[in-house]
């Protein structure tokens, strides 16, 4: 079976959104700063619920945020 893992653009987001900290996205998505760390960093896959609340603190649709990708795979 290939491995798969999600993938995000949290950070790209974070950026295009008048510079969103990742305290700012936190309170928004309500979890800490060091969960929105370590989703940027790939170490943790959300929840669906959270990220649907991550999707909407953007205001973009899920598949703007996340991707479930095979390993390795840089698109």
């Amino acid at each position: 079976m290939e491995k798969r893992q999600v993938r995000n653009n949290i950070r790209k987001l974070r950026f295009s959104n008048n510079e969103m900290t990742q305290e700012q996205l936190a309170e928004k998505a309500g979890v800490t700063r060091q969960t929105i760390i370590a989703l940027e960093g790939g170490k943790y896959a959300p929840s669906l619920e959270l990220a649907f609340r991550i999707a909407l603190a953007f205001g973009v649709p899920l598949q703007e945020v996340f991707s479930y990708e095979l390993e390795g795979d840089t698109k």
